[in-house]
This record gives structure tokens, sequence and C-alpha cells, in this order.
């Protein structure tokens, strides 16, 4: 398939007890692999199911979450794979070249992730893999206006533009304390629009998003609110509800957990004292 993150298919258009043919676009769903490689050794750490674009973000992204990367430095180089047919190339597999000689002591490889755009890795792991790592809390140096709060979600909105086309995709978007958009990723799978918000943030040494505020167009999870602690976003925002391990892991981290963000009404689930009302 095309390195394309939507694609036009021909549908049946149902309206009253008509039935015509017409064309449509859908969100395009296809598998990444993400091949970790050093001087000794090469493989395969994560298969995961995604709207193609933005593939170097999204990889650099998940590294970066599971404590693989720290910062760009840590990567001498990042490319897709090409088979032996140049032609037929899908752009489905993401070769990283890591600045170390041996993978054996990555403690992530003890695991192989398969995700799929629904989800991504359990908690139960997620959490384990957390007790692990010196992950201090976060701060914010000063509260957040409500009414930019307010804000966001129309300017969420009018960053995705493959959702105008589509209706199929999520979107992960970075805002300052005045609401300014910084940066945005849209994908079928939350996760993956998050994991793509932070590669951008990666190699483009932006990292960590301190002072910054990361807001998803769908619900709030655990591993959402993890990916927000390990880049130290202070205030965390969610259309829809959040879990209760999304609150739990936002209380620890001391991150300020927002959900059912829409029409100018939102419920603060942690740090009331960062908005100011």
């Amino acid at each position: 398939m095309a390195h394309l993150s939507q694609v036009k298919r021909k549908i049946w258009f149902a309206s009253d007890g008509s039935l015509e043919h017409k064309n449509d676009l859908v969100a395009a769903e296809e598998p990444l692999e993400i091949k970790l490689s050093s001087k000794k050794q090469s493989r395969t750490i994560a298969i995961t199911m995604r709207t193609p674009g933005h593939d170097y973000d999204l990889t650099a992204g998940f590294l970066y979450s599971e404590g693989v990367l720290k910062d760009r430095r840590d990567f001498l180089k990042m490319s897709y794979c090409v088979g032996e047919d140049r032609h037929l190339q899908e752009y489905n597999q993401i070769r990283v070249e890591l600045r170390r000689d041996d993978l054996a002591d990555l403690p992530q490889l003890e695991r192989h992730f398969f995700t799929n755009s629904a989800c991504g890795v359990c908690g139960k792991t997620m959490i384990e893999d957390l007790q692990r790592r010196d992950i201090p809390p976060v701060s914010l140096t000063e509260p957040i206006r409500d009414d930019v709060i307010q804000g966001l979600p129309v300017a969420l909105r009018k960053s995705q533009k493959v959702f105008d086309r589509t209706g199929g995709l999520h979107a992960a978007a970075l805002f300052d304390l005045d609401g300014v958009l910084i940066a945005a990723r849209e994908d079928i799978g939350r996760h993956n629009a998050t994991d793509k918000l932070l590669g951008w943030g990666l190699l483009n040494d932006e990292l960590p998003f301190r002072n910054r505020i990361l807001m998803v167009s769908g619900r709030a999870s655990f591993e959402l609110l993890q990916k927000c602690a390990v880049a130290a976003t202070p205030v965390f925002c969610a259309v829809s509800a959040p879990s209760s391990l999304a609150v739990a892991l936002a209380q620890h981290f001391n991150i300020t957990l927002i959900g059912f963000l829409r029409d100018k009404r939102f419920n603060i689930y942690t740090n009331p004292h960062n908005i100011e009302i």
C-alpha cells in the first residue's frame, strides 16, 4: 500500500430508502515494525498498527516513552527498510541504529510489543516498567486561566486536517500556557498520536514538555498519562472521561488532569489549584 493517511473507497450510501454508489475517504491503517540495531545486533522491538504519516515521529516517541531513547543523540540513524523491489516499498518497517555496541543491556527487549490502533501495551506491564524507572513528579510554574482551557477543543479540532476528510482519526496536540498551539499529530490510535507528538519533541529538541498542555481527542487512559509523565508535561486534557488508573497516575506524578473538556465545560480530577477560575 502507498504511504497515505487516507484511502479512497467505493461505498453504498443509504438514505431515505434509496441506495447509491459514491466515493468516500477512509483513514488508513497499516502495520509499522520498529527494529533496533547496534554494532553487533538487530532486533524487532515492536509492531504497531498505525495511520501512515509522521512515522519517524511515531518511532522516536514510542522509543522515548519506553525509555530506549533519552534524547536524539542516543541514535545514529533512523530509516525505512527498503526491500529488494523498491517499487513495492510499503514504508512499514523502520530501523533505528542506536549509538551502542550491544542491545543486551536494554531491559525493554525482555518483552516483545504488538499493539493495535485502539490500545497500547497492557497496564500491568507499564506499571512494572514505571516502578523500574526514575521518573520525577512534574511541576507548573503558574496557574492556567480557565478560559485558556475552554478554548483548547476548538484549537485541537482545527488541527485535525485528516479527520476532516475521513472522520476516523484521533489527535494529540501540544499548547503553551496561553493556549497557543505548538504542534499536533493525528492517528487512528490515541496512543500513536501521542507518541507522534512526543517524537516530534524528541527530534526537534523540544522535550521535556515543561509548562505545556497536552490534549487528546478521546479519553484519558493510563498509558497516555504515562507518556505525559515521561515527557514531564504538567497538564493533560481529554475530550472524554479518564480511567481510574489515569487519575491515580496523574496524582502520583503531580499532573493536573482534566476530562470531559467540551462546550466550555470541564472536570478537574487532580490538582485543581493549577486552574485559575
